[in-house]
């Protein structure tokens, strides 16, 4: 391991400068590989990526951020593990 990086642009940066491999999105590989000049090496499907909304209002009144919770509140129940026993 070169390095660990929170900052994905730099760590883009130096992958693109032959100090390593980085992982980027599947749905963003073509512009990465485009941008930086890179090669996709594989792909993980196992991996999964959790994005959080955070309002200041109770309720939420924007048509698309409505959309957004609605749609992660159906996902969420269709794949949440069915509780311990």
């Amino acid at each position: 391991m070169v390095a660990e990086f929170e900052d994905s642009a730099l760590l883009k940066v130096l992958g693109a400068d032959g100090f390593g491999f980085f992982p980027a999105p599947s749905t963003a590989a073509a512009k990465v590989c485009a941008q930086y000049g890179v090669v996709a090496i594989g792909h993980v499907r196992e991996v999964q990526e959790r994005f959080y909304a955070i309002s200041v209002e109770r309720r939420l009144q924007h048509p698309a951020a409505v959309a957004i919770s609605n749609s992660a509140q159906r996902a969420g129940a269709a794949t949440s593990a069915p509780p311990a026993s």
